[in-house]
């Protein structure tokens, strides 16, 4: 029972380290003025479906094949946000020549392209997605969200490893 709450304290902290950072993300969009690029928007998706993973996984408290796949789940929720913050890291280390032009806005895009179409826009980027507003400790926003998906997605392999481990001693 012990070892049970350990690692649903681990996927509680993986839930909240989620929550607070798209909060921050929030803070940033509403108080500090930084508007989100398409890529932003499609990490935060990532964030929040990460998130959710951690919270179903505290809230059942898996068994070994449980833990397992929250762990498969959890690792392509952020592999896939680390894939989108290495695209937007990438575009923003573009000499100014060589960024792509502006694109629509995402809500167009949603609106008037199919899926595959909108999907393609969004991954090839931007100008808008170049741009490097906020920054801490030399880092965009966008280098900070990849180091955050590797550190959880491997906070995430750790906890059903545990978890598995754990499930296999009872």
């Amino acid at each position: 029972m012990n070892r049970m709450m350990n690692t649903r304290y681990g996927y509680i902290t993986g839930a909240a380290i989620c929550a607070v950072l798209l909060g921050f993300g929030l803070y940033l969009q509403h108080v500090a003025g930084q508007e989100p690029c398409p890529l932003c928007i499609f990490q935060r998706v990532a964030f929040i479906a990460l998130g959710l993973v951690f919270l179903v996984a505290a809230l059942h408290g898996p068994g070994k094949a449980g833990a397992i796949a929250y762990g498969v789940l959890g690792s392509i929720c952020a592999a896939a946000g680390a894939g989108l913050a290495s695209r937007h890291v990438w575009l923003q280390s573009l000499p100014a020549d060589q960024v792509p032009a502006c694109g629509p806005g995402l809500s167009y895009m949603l609106e008037q392209f199919p899926l595959m179409r909108m999907l393609q826009s969004v991954l090839a980027g931007s100008g808008e997605c170049a741009e490097a507003g906020w920054k801490f400790l030399g880092l965009t926003i966008a280098g900070w969200s990849l180091i955050w998906f590797v550190l959880l997605g491997g906070f995430m392999i750790w906890l059903a490893w545990c978890a598995a481990r754990n499930a296999g001693r009872r």
